[in-house]
């Protein structure tokens, strides 16, 4: 009998590489690039230039369960190779590299944090049981499609037998569902009038067709109470003035449309939706009329201590609801608010190639589009993460909105474009995108780094020796990374050169550690503090000085930390089509 306990997960070729592991992928340090980071100085906002999993590596000690929302928009394995990014790999690879990714993601994120994941049908299902599985399926959130629309006119189906792609789709993911709050309440808005002629066409009944005209004489009646002892002032109504849409028509003159824009904010629909309050009001004013009014100051909810007025009309005291509520006047239109669904629409591509005022063809994404996600997820001041930050659509919209933000990008276009666009947004002159919908006028900064390279490298004798890039002060930074320790010099006491956890100090040196320097450390380290002495040589004799000293020997020590020497972890292109591979590679089992 096989006791093993079994999973559903996807598996494929090459899934446990260790080169992909978290643990073997080298924490570089990231170094400033004063003469690129621009704007404000004290800015909070990070533009890496980089390996995108090196990098999240290298963000790892500083920003670890910090990031309230990542979008990211990889690339979609389409089998095109596009400018930018080698956009056609075989499953396993893509698998393989999007899963360290995700891994590295989610560390990141809060314990109350959301990730936005782009793609296409291409990967859309194994994209989706591959974040089953590293954020697990009960924080599964939703999955959104996204009509990315062409309005130039019609237009054919693909080149070959299948129909025209005009859809994309975002799977969301909570870092832990139980933590996470809930989505901002984001509103779509369509033309009233479309809403009201598309259910007379289905045969549904449009309710909203009568108007409050006057509310009669109104008389205190009684005093009664909510739920939790608060009081309710009920008011008795005579003499209340209605009138149909229709009468209102007749007696203006008017269009329907001009009767519903006239009288928007007096136009109701009643409704018998069961509460507390309705069934106390239904027992204080049996026999005493047809129409009522109560004030009263909720503890809840979107009118929560404000004084609050609410209508109840007939036998069955059904309660009024406004237009007003569900609908809003925009110039001359009146448009209807519906609650953002799982269907996103509105996002026109062609003059898309213009925001920014740079070309990524076939890997841009709109502005509004990102606005949405951070409507939805976000608020000022939350930190904002996209590691495939494209042409820097997303920081760009993070900086109008007045959220934090991290974009890591390769390759040239980090400074051809993410650069250029990010300049131009500080400057107040992108006034393209959103930046009109939210009043941009520039401001802020933000920083640019670049990730160093290797700790390691071979030397002509083929012995691995640490790299002439860094000098003693970046060595010391280096070596606090990768042992995980926080660089913090001490400006009293020059060994104390990073913190660990509790009393734990590390101090790097490229001097010859001898047994006498050890011992004078010593004898300023408190009983309760431990050291990690990290030297390029040593005298033997100096690991024996105190138990609370211990040494390790750079670069041999940390060799088999991680992999040292890569320079990227890119999504290759291949020669072979996506039709041609062989399906028996992945399974789900």
């Amino acid at each position: 009998m096989n006791n093993k306990k079994q999973k559903l997960e996807l598996t494929w070729i090459g899934k446990n590489n260790p080169e992909y592991d978290i643990s073997n992928i080298e924490p570089r340090i990231l170094e400033e690039r004063k003469d690129l980071s621009y704007g404000d100085p004290d800015a909070e906002n990070v533009i890496i230039h980089g390996d995108n999993l090196l990098a999240l590596k290298a963000l790892l000690p500083e920003y670890e369960g910090r990031i309230k929302v990542i979008y990211i928009d990889p690339p979609y394995n389409t089998g095109n190779a596009f400018d930018h990014y080698d956009d056609s790999v075989e499953h396993s690879t893509w698998l393989s590299l999007m899963k360290t990714r995700l891994e590295l993601l989610k560390c990141l994120l809060l314990e109350s944090g959301v990730i936005f994941c782009q793609l296409s049908d291409d990967e859309m299902a194994y994209g989706k049981v591959l974040l089953d599985e590293v954020f697990g399926r009960v924080n599964f959130i939703n999955q959104v499609s996204v009509k990315m629309k062409q309005t130039s006119g019609a237009s054919g189906g693909g080149e070959d037998k299948r129909l025209k792609k005009n859809i994309e789709y975002i799977l969301i993911y909570a870092r832990n569902y139980l933590a996470f709050p809930k989505f901002n309440e984001v509103l779509e808005e369509e033309n009233l009038f479309d809403v009201i002629n598309e259910m007379r066409d289905q045969g549904k009944s449009w309710k909203y067709t009568r108007a409050f005209l006057g509310m009669g004489k109104k008389s205190f009646l009684t005093e009664i109470q909510d739920g939790s002892g608060m009081p309710i002032k009920v008011y008795k109504h005579v003499g209340v003035e209605i009138k149909t849409i229709p009468e209102l028509m007749a007696q203006d003159g008017l269009s329907e449309k001009e009767v519903y824009s006239k009288y928007f904010d007096k136009i109701f629909r009643d409704t018998n939706a069961q509460s507390s309050i309705r069934t106390r009001v239904m027992e204080a004013t049996q026999g005493s009329g047809d129409f009522f009014s109560i004030e009263y100051t909720p503890r809840s909810g979107k009118s929560k201590g404000q004084i609050t007025t609410l209508f109840y009309k007939g036998n069955n005291r059904d309660l009024i609801a406004w237009l007003k509520d569900i609908a809003i006047k925009k110039g001359n239109s009146l448009v209807k608010l519906e609650k953002l669904g799982t269907y996103w629409d509105g996002f026109p591509l062609n003059n898309l190639t213009k925001e920014g005022d740079v070309l990524f063809p076939n890997g841009k994404k709109p502005e509004a589009l990102v606005q949405r996600v951070l409507d939805l997820a976000s608020n000022s001041n939350d930190l904002i993460l996209d590691s495939f930050v494209g042409s820097g659509t997303t920081a760009a919209v993070a900086h109008k909105m007045g959220r934090k933000y991290i974009g890591v990008e390769m390759g040239e276009h980090a400074y051809t474009h993410v650069h250029k666009r990010m300049k131009a947004v500080v400057d107040g002159t992108d006034q393209g995108g959103i930046s009109k919908a939210v009043d941009w006028k520039g401001g802020g900064g933000f920083k640019f780094y670049e990730l160093a390279p290797s700790f390691v490298m071979t030397d002509e004798f083929g012995n691995p020796v640490i790299d002439n890039y860094y000098n003693d002060t970046k060595l010391i930074r280096a070596m606090c990374k990768l042992m995980n320790y926080t660089f913090a010099p001490n400006p009293k006491d020059y060994w104390k050169q990073g913190k660990g956890q509790g009393n734990n100090h590390i101090y790097v040196t490229t001097q010859m550690l001898s047994v006498a320097m050890v011992q004078q450390i010593v004898r300023h380290l408190s009983v309760n503090e431990t050291l990690l002495i990290c030297p390029k040589k040593f005298e033997p004799g100096c690991e024996k000085v105190d138990a609370r000293i211990t040494i390790k020997k750079i670069p041999q020590s940390i060799l088999k930390a991680c992999h040292y020497g890569k320079k990227e972890y890119l999504l290759p292109i291949k020669e072979r089509a996506i039709e041609e591979i062989d399906e028996e590679d992945l399974t789900d089992e």
